[in-house]
């Protein structure tokens, strides 16, 4: 096996490896970096991977949000913009899958922009991750207390201090303890998505005494679409559009699931499977789901105008309570409370991956590359648990408002997060072909990657450009609702220019992007083992396997 150096591609000055700091070279290949390799450990297996994706993208969106998205385009409306979504988050899954098997680093699609891209970019995209997930954390933490508003009124401040605590011990842990908690969060919310499912059929049916059988009446009365905003088949398709937007964020995280390449073991087979099957369970899950809402629950029900936040507004409780089933609103709102506990997590792991890797690549200052005997980088989550005290903000009403401008500030972040995946992707094929290089040589390759990231790539450009339509409709101009869909975009680009024209950074030639050298790291990897599994565990493990 190759040295050190030689395998990272690296040079290093022995004084500087005995006194244990490294100076990254300023070449931007890439490849796991030898600060990488030293300094963090591979405690994730692709189960982890495969359930963080998982985790990530069923939350509140799918318990509390769909009764929303049928009241706003109706049952097929909403049903048609979620497998429209689940058809881009296929595309997204596939294009990092292909590109972070080649570039499995810290920091993933960031790190991949500044390789395959521009690194003014993987500046800008890395900081805009970095700033929406220092405040997403305290956003999911002020949704646990309102979640317990459900069933006791003890102070939100009791429950804000105990999840900052839980939050710091899954952070500060070893990755491996990350992974486990996420694991049994996803398994956990899986076992709720299938029982509600399940559950939801059998009182659609009438399978519940004392009730009748629904079947696809609401389809009829009121109907399958819903006119939104303006009337006839146009209305109809600014509902299907509305809830397009608002399905986005539904899906976001399973981006997340490459975000610690680096702290992966056998990266190249791990995650291409975790990102193929993450899609087909999210997928699958979701448009069951928003297929069983729709036939549970009218478009013009009421009930479905509940903004409390907790389980009482979750289409499934108000079918299940209607059903005389008591016990339901209860077991939702505790597994929404995982849900958004499993958020905070996955953003303090994005987040200070992220900002490891800036700190890689002196896009960050490099106290940041700090980290434990056990590879945690504890300044990163030191910096992160900072911002969660932002909590405390939400006690207060002024207070709250200004906390909850800053979080709309990074609404669009999940799209340009996935239009950096396609720019990425598309970059990687376009240099392969320039080069020479076959397709067929990446460590994981599909033939129709090529054509899914343009039709992907676009289909974000729309939805971003679009995010906000209603407020440019006559009557419904809302300053919140242009700054939560638009603001982060200038953001982003001021961000971009500011790094480009200060370090006078170019984009990088499709000739010049070191492929050969990541193809040769990657085909001396060290395979997965190849290990038996008894009946049971073979039974259980469809999910992440």
């Amino acid at each position: 096996m190759a040295s050190p150096d030689l395998q990272y591609g690296r040079y290093k000055d022995p004084a500087l490896v005995e006194s244990g700091v490294y100076v990254e070279p300023a070449t931007n290949d890439g490849l796991v970096t030898a600060a990488e390799d030293r300094d963090l450990r591979r405690g994730l297996h692709q189960r982890h991977l495969s359930m963080i994706g998982i985790a990530g993208a069923i939350g509140t969106g799918l318990f509390l949000g769909l009764g929303g998205a049928v009241q706003t385009a109706g049952p097929l409306g909403a049903l048609l913009a979620y497998a429209t979504v689940g058809l881009v988050v296929c595309a997204v899954q596939f294009a990092l899958g292909e590109t972070a098997a080649l570039y499995p680093v810290t920091g993933s699609f960031v790190r991949h922009a500044e390789v395959l891209v521009d690194p003014a970019w993987g500046f800008a995209v890395g900081w805009n991750l970095v700033y929406g997930n220092l405040l997403s954390i305290p956003a999911e933490i002020t949704a646990i207390c309102v979640l317990f508003e459900f069933w006791t009124e003890i102070s939100p401040a009791l429950w804000i201090c105990v999840f900052i605590l839980l939050t710091n011990v899954v952070g500060f842990a070893r990755i491996r303890l990350f992974g486990e908690v996420e694991f049994l969060f996803a398994f956990l919310k899986i076992l709720l998505v299938v029982f509600l499912i399940i559950l939801g059929l059998v009182v659609d049916l009438g399978g519940v005494p004392g009730t009748h059988r629904i079947g696809f009446a609401y389809w009829k009365t009121p109907g399958p679409f819903v006119e939104y905003i303006a009337t006839g088949a146009w209305g109809n398709f600014l509902g299907y559009l509305a809830v397009m937007t608002g399905a986005v964020f539904s899906f976001a995280g399973v981006e997340s699931l490459a975000m610690a390449a680096a702290e992966t073991r056998h990266p190249q087979q791990a995650i291409p499977r975790a990102c193929k099957r993450v899609f087909a369970r999210i997928a699958i899950f979701y448009v069951l789901a928003v297929l069983i809402v729709g036939m549970l629950v009218a478009s013009d029900d009421d009930r479905l105008d509940d903004e409390s936040g907790t389980a009482a507004q979750s289409p499934f409780v108000i079918a299940a309570s209607a059903a005389g089933l008591p016990a339901i609103p209860s077991v939702v709102n505790a597994v929404v409370i995982t849900s958004a506990w499993s958020s905070s997590n996955q953003a303090l792991l994005s987040g200070t991956r992220v900002l490891y890797g800036l700190a890689l690549k002196n896009h960050a200052p490099r106290i940041f590359l700090r980290t434990t005997s056990w590879g945690t980088p504890y300044v990163c989550v030191g910096l992160f648990t900072v911002f969660m005290f932002l909590s405390f903000m939400t006690l207060s009403d002024s207070a709250m408002n200004v906390f909850w401008w800053f979080v709309d500030l990074t609404a669009a972040g999940v799209l340009v997060s996935w239009i950096t995946v396609f720019v990425n992707h598309i970059r990687l094929r376009q240099a392969l072909r320039v080069q020479g290089i076959s397709a067929r040589q990446l460590p994981w390759y599909n033939a129709w990657t090529v054509f899914s990231s343009w039709a992907g790539l676009v289909m974000c450009v729309l939805i971003l450009l679009t995010g906000g339509f209603t407020v440019f409709t006559k009557g419904n101009w809302d300053s919140a609702s242009f700054v939560s869909a638009y603001l982060d975009i200038p953001l982003v680009l001021v961000a971009f220019l500011f790094w480009k024209f200060y370090k006078r950074t170019k984009a990088v030639s499709l000739g010049d992007i070191q492929l050969a050298e990541a193809l040769e790291q990657a085909s001396h990897a060290e395979q997965e083992p190849v290990t038996k599994k008894t009946k049971l565990l073979a039974w259980i493990s469809w999910i992440w396997d």
